[in-house]
């Protein structure tokens, strides 16, 4: 038997730490991931929303979704929400038999089956997006009051995720907030802002001079102004954040892409054309 302090035995002793450390981490990975997923799940919740800007009474003080308990959050959500897979080209929602309740639109759309191209004069930074993508649905009993669809895009540092909600009348932006990105904290981290984000509600999507139906690409208004708006942006446009020019530039082209006909154009034409049929 090699002496304690020998070369060997102390190579077999690290052998030994490396494989019960990496048992001891592999094991408690498999298990946290569960509640890992819950925790992603409640967070995206959290966010859809605070941009409907959805709240609860608690002891008769109205309390905004960042400060919801998460049993709060998944009341609400359950009450309030419907949660629909669409098919982001033809604006049609997937058939109820053949929705993955799993399908997770982040990692298809990186998937090449699941992809397609990010095309047209509006450009995000990734150069794919999904084809399919999970819109929400918020209602007051049985009628719709809003829709909170997703939007990412590169900002300077990173992609930014988040939800924006859209008023019934598919023109008006109900809420904006971004739950993912590294921006720099201070500058284009300002994004989370709650005075800045509070700025989008009321703001204008397309031209009003046209309907949503009949809106086109060179119709989209919305999106950030370098300093202020101009009077004749106002209505549609929000206050630059300073020192964050690109951060602002690549919120500005998200919303034009998820707004065109690339993005969520025909969704929204369709539900137009639903309720004036109505």
């Amino acid at each position: 038997m090699p002496p304690k302090d020998s070369i060997a035995n102390t190579f077999l002793v690290s052998f030994v730490l490396c494989v019960v450390c990496s048992l001891l981490v592999s094991s408690a990975a498999v298990v946290l991931k569960p509640l890992q997923q819950k925790n992603k799940e409640l967070d995206q919740r959290r966010n859809v929303l605070a941009a409907a800007g959805l709240t609860v009474d608690r002891s008769g003080e109205e309390v905004a979704a960042a400060d919801m308990s998460g049993t709060e959050v998944e009341e609400v959500f359950g009450t309030r929400v419907t949660r629909r897979l669409l098919d982001i080209e033809t604006g049609e929602y997937v058939a109820d038999g053949e929705v993955d309740a799993q399908f997770d639109p982040k990692k298809a759309a990186k998937t090449p089956e699941l992809n397609t191209p990010v095309t047209g004069e509006f450009k995000i930074g990734p150069s794919s997006r999904e084809k399919q993508t999970w819109v929400y649905l918020i209602k007051d009993g049985e009628n719709v009051e809003q829709f909170v669809v997703p939007i990412y895009g590169m900002g300077l540092w990173s992609t930014l995720y988040g939800f924006v909600a859209v008023d019934k009348d598919l023109a008006t932006i109900r809420g904006l907030t971004y739950y993912e990105h590294g921006e720099t904290p201070g500058l284009g981290g300002e994004v989370e802002n709650p005075l800045w984000k509070s700025k989008w509600v009321g703001k204008k999507i397309y031209d009003e001079a046209v309907t949503v139906a009949d809106a086109n690409n060179d119709d989209i208004k919305t999106g950030v102004a370098k300093g202020a708006p101009t009077a004749e942006l106002a209505a549609y446009q929000v206050d630059g954040i300073s020192g964050a020019t690109i951060t602002c530039n690549g919120v500005t082209a998200m919303l034009k892409y998820w707004f065109s006909d690339q993005g969520f154009a025909p969704y929204f034409k369709k539900l137009a054309s639903e309720q004036g049929a109505g």
